[in-house]
Order: C-alpha cells, then sequence, then structure tokens
C-alpha cells in the first residue's frame, strides 16, 4: 500500500520494515496482538529517545490503521501507544560568508582542470544553488541539465515532481564536469552506480575543513538548510520555499521561519498599515 497507492520511496518502506520488525520482536504477531499486548511496547521502547518512539508508534497506527481499512482487524489497538511531544531541531546554520568562502575555495581548485576538482565544485553548486536532497542529487542522470533550461525536473521524496532552479553558476560548473567525465548513465558515477550519499558526505565535510569551517557543522542536508534560509533572508516565501524544497506539508517548511525573525519584524513596522499610519501622525 505506502509503495503503490501513496508513492513512499525506498528508504520510507525500509524505515516502516525496520520499526514493525522491531515491534514483532518484543510482540510477536504485530498483526494479532491487541491493547494490552500493546502496552508492552511502553516499557520495552522507555530507553530510545522521544522521535524514535513516535516514528515507531507512527508507523504502527499506519499499520493498524490499513489492517482495519482492509477487514482484516475489526478494530484498532493503536490508541494505547504513546505519543510523545517531540520537538523539531532547529536545523544547523551556515552564514552565506562561510558558504561563499566553501564556493570560492571549490572554483579555485576547479580552476586547475583536476578531474576531481571540477567534480567537486559542480556538486557544491547544485547542492547550494538548488537545495537538493543529497538522494537527489546522487541519483542525477547525466542527461538531466540542459544548457537552454535554467531548471531540472525532479521525482523526489514520494515520487513527487518539482522544478528546481539552477543557476547559472550551477550551469557553468556542470557543464566543465560533463566536459572531464567519462561517459555514463549518471551526471556523477561512483563505482558501479551513482556516487553513495556517504561518500558525498566526506566530500563536503572535507570542502569545509579546507577553508577552516569545522566539519562536523557541515553536510549536504545543511547546505540544504543553507539554501532555504538564505532564500527567505532575501525575501522569498514560505509557499515558493515550499515549493523549491520538495516539501508537501508546509508546516515543514516554517521551521525557517525562526532564523529571520528580525527581518520579519522589520517587514511589519515597515508595510503594516497601522505603522504607516503611525508615521503619518508623527508627521
Amino acid at each position: 500500500m505506502l509503495a503503490a497507492e501513496t508513492g513512499a520511496s525506498r528508504n520510507t518502506l525500509l524505515a516502516y520494515r525496520g520499526d514493525l520488525s522491531a515491534a514483532a520482536a518484543v510482540l510477536g504477531s504485530v498483526g494479532d496482538a491487541d491493547a494490552e499486548a500493546l502496552k508492552a511496547l511502553g516499557s520495552a521502547w522507555q530507553p530510545l529517545a522521544a522521535s524514535t518512539v513516535a516514528r515507531r508508534a507512527s508507523a504502527l497506527r499506519r499499520f493498524y490503521g490499513f489492517l482495519l481499512e482492509e477487514g482484516l482487524r475489526g478494530d484498532d489497538p493503536s490508541d494505547v501507544l504513546p505519543r510523545p511531544k517531540v520537538k523539531r531541531p532547529l536545523p544547523r546554520l551556515l552564514s552565506a560568508e562561510e558558504v561563499e568562502l566553501m564556493l570560492a575555495d571549490a572554483a579555485d581548485r576547479a580552476a586547475s582542470g583536476e578531474r576531481l576538482a571540477v567534480r567537486d565544485h559542480a556538486l557544491l553548486e547544485l547542492l547550494y544553488g538548488s537545495g537538493l536532497r543529497a538522494s537527489e542529487l546522487v541519483a542525477l542522470p547525466r542527461r538531466a541539465m540542459r544548457p537552454s533550461e535554467p531548471f531540472l525536473i525532479l521525482s523526489g521524496k514520494g515520487e513527487k515532481e518539482r522544478l528546481v532552479p539552477v543557476s547559472d553558476a550551477a550551469h557553468r560548473a556542470v557543464a566543465r564536469w560533463i566536459a572531464a567525465s567519462d561517459d555514463s548513465r549518471w551526471l556523477f558515477p561512483g563505482g558501479k552506480a551513482h556516487l553513495s550519499r556517504v561518500r558525498l558526505f566526506q566530500i563536503v565535510r572535507a570542502m569545509a575543513g579546507r577553508v577552516g569551517i569545522a566539519p562536523e557543522r557541515v553536510s549536504p542536508h545543511v547546505l540544504r538548510h543553507a539554501f532555504a534560509t538564505h532564500l527567505l533572508e532575501g525575501g522569498a516565501d514560505l509557499r515558493t520555499l515550499q515549493a523549491l524544497l520538495g516539501h508537501a506539508d508546509i508546516a515543514t517548511t516554517q521551521i525557517y521561519t525562526h532564523v529571520d525573525s528580525r527581518r520579519l519584524v522589520e517587514l511589519v513596522n515597515q508595510r503594516h498599515p497601522l505603522a504607516r499610519r503611525g508615521s503619518a501622525l508623527r508627521d
């Protein structure tokens, strides 16, 4: 159902399988467990983080909801599962100046023509300039970018398509990489398939370390956060940001509003009708 009806990604399917398997280790038969049996999960989950408990409980609720809808059970016992309050963590941030340092160093290294330096520059330009997820970036086909088009059409989470803008700088960096790389199905090949997410993570951290940024502060996802944060600071609205990031729910995008509260206050003071009226009264 998750694959066919909701278009869940392979990683999501694996996560659900893992959560159901963990529950089965405690309950035995998950499908036949009653409310009393489910209460045992509360004590079994005590050592786990609240976020892990919330995810596992959510997977089970969805599973029992599916069984009920399909007529495979006459009840849904999942109401007894714990509902821990999970505080969404704020994203780690890089300043625009720090990202500029990384980009400038990557461009300088790529100017030497060294093959991997050219690749790394293209990776960084796309990560920061388009806000791609790591999984989306490494799986780009070689023909994904066309010189005449300022965007990519991506199939992201849940196989949902979205338009992703590509900057002129990214176009140039990718064009140099294509000219320097071997012919492959993938834009960024690695081994027998495309570059792995783990290798991308290592590359990005190494690029940060070269310009004096603590590597543990940087990852492909941190660069995606930087893309979103700096767009918001530049005046982008949340709905536009939601579309660019490929978020199904705008609540996911709203986490970025914390980073620019001062600009939002200034916006209200400058644009709100009462602010203008106050100014007129002072005049």
